[in-house]
């Protein structure tokens, strides 16, 4: 078995699909136990029973038109009038921006090669440096993670409601449970951003009440889009999915019909791409799931525990654990895979430890929004090197602020619960 076991990670190593190598591990250890292969194809069955699951083509479908539209324009216009004004206000604008955009989109790299072209050289233009500028554009692609309706958020709340471990985990209850260490984020970025600014002219324009007003007329479709999602959900009109069909038709009509702004013969070619992605994600989780069913009924997270509990004595000392090999785990595994694979094994563990299911997927996804900025495999370091015909090394110094801010902001998550859980009835 340790052959075998050296064979897979081999094949990963090599390039082998990850559902490929997760299913073939599976198999082998059903069949090494003697049970009937069919189980894997009911575990994959059992995804057309999540009705949650429609959300993620749904809203993956929805950012997708988002980036293809002007609606990153509008969106930059608007802010941009009315915080650009202020002292570090720009580099605020670019973050809340990226993160929005994240957030419907689900990939940090969409968010560069979108709003990338337009950031960029307007912080420069600002007075901004363009190393800050650079690292700026470069981690503002994933901060988006933690917050509604991002797909990692649902991915980890199918993968935790599948294991059905602790207290439960709803999806509104991660919606919810992001919202604040999101803002964390943001806040602690736009003051680095502000410190920028330092004994520089306070204002890069003054704010123009005209320029708001054309502003929100320009974007008037666009604004009440978080507001449709976020209080469909909470107000109990809308369940996630029936909200992620509502934001995908409401997407379509303003951005097809109302502002023309996408054909309807680019619509097959926007169709796939998005759903190249889901479906990258849906097949990796039907394997995960078979991997899970198997994980847990040879009792490994059980054993995982126990021998982690004999060597780590408190929550404190697993938890600093833990971020370290997220990180690491990040810096080898898109998010996707890493969610899928890694949560059937932390989550009974975390638990043990007495660590809330929802406090911990935003553990998780906050230590992922770092480790898309670490090499060797951080995503958005290779997406910007191009999007910016920038090597390597520099866009890496560019972003190394950043993720000393970022690193700071998961410990306050990490150890500070109450921040996650503040707003979830629990």
């Amino acid at each position: 078995m340790i052959l075998i076991g050296l064979a897979l990670i081999a094949l990963v190593l090599l390039g082998a699909p990850l559902f490929a190598v997760i299913a073939a591990s599976v198999m082998l250890n059903f069949a090494r136990d003697d049970v009937d292969l069919t189980v894997v194809i009911i575990e994959i069955y059992r995804l057309a029973e999540m009705p949650v699951l429609l959300a993620i083509p749904l809203f993956t479908f929805a950012g997708y038109l988002l980036a293809e539209s002007q609606a990153p324009h509008r969106l930059v216009r608007i802010t941009n009038v009315f915080f650009g004004w202020m002292p570090g206000g720009l580099a605020a604008v670019a973050l809340v921006i990226c993160a929005m955009f994240t957030a419907f989109t689900g990939a940090s790299g969409v968010t560069i090669v979108a709003l990338g072209g337009l950031l960029y050289p307007a912080l420069k233009e600002a007075g901004y440096p363009e190393r800050y500028s650079l690292g700026l554009v470069t981690t503002s692609g994933s901060i988006g993670l933690l917050f509604a309706p991002s797909l990692p958020l649902i991915l980890y709340g199918v993968v935790a409601q599948q294991l059905n471990i602790g207290q439960p985990v709803a999806i509104s209850d991660l919606f919810l449970a992001g919202i604040l260490p999101g803002l964390l984020i943001i806040f602690l970025l736009s003051l680095y951003g502000l410190w920028q600014r330092r004994g520089q002219q306070a204002a890069h324009q003054p704010f123009s009440a005209r320029e708001a007003l054309a502003s929100v007329r320009d974007a008037a479709w666009e604004l009440p889009l978080p507001f449709i999602v976020l209080g469909g959900i909470y107000s109990g009109y809308f369940a996630v999915s029936e909200a992620a069909a509502v934001t995908a038709i409401y997407v379509f009509i303003v951005e097809v019909l109302i502002h023309r702004e996408i054909s309807f013969t680019a619509l097959p070619k926007i169709m796939r791409e998005s759903m190249v992605l889901v479906g990258a994600i849906l097949i990796v989780l039907g394997m995960s799931l078979a991997s899970t069913n198997y994980l847990l009924d040879a009792e490994i997270p059980t054993k995982l525990f126990t021998y982690i509990r004999d060597h780590v004595d408190n929550a404190y000392s697993f938890l600093l654990l833990l971020n370290l090999f997220l990180l690491v785990l990040g810096m080898m595994l898109d998010i996707f895979s890493a969610l899928v694979i890694m949560v059937p094994l932390i989550l009974p563990i975390a638990v043990g430890y007495g660590i809330h299911p929802v406090h911990l997927g935003i553990i998780f996804l906050a230590n992922m929004e770092i480790a898309y900025l670490m090499p060797p495999m951080g995503m958005n370091l290779f997406i910007a090197m191009y999007r910016f015909d920038r090597p390597m090394l520099e866009i890496f110094r560019a972003v190394l602020p950043f993720v000393a801010i970022l690193l700071v902001a998961v410990l306050v998550i990490t150890y500070w619960p109450a921040l996650s859980l503040a707003l979830i009835k629990h």
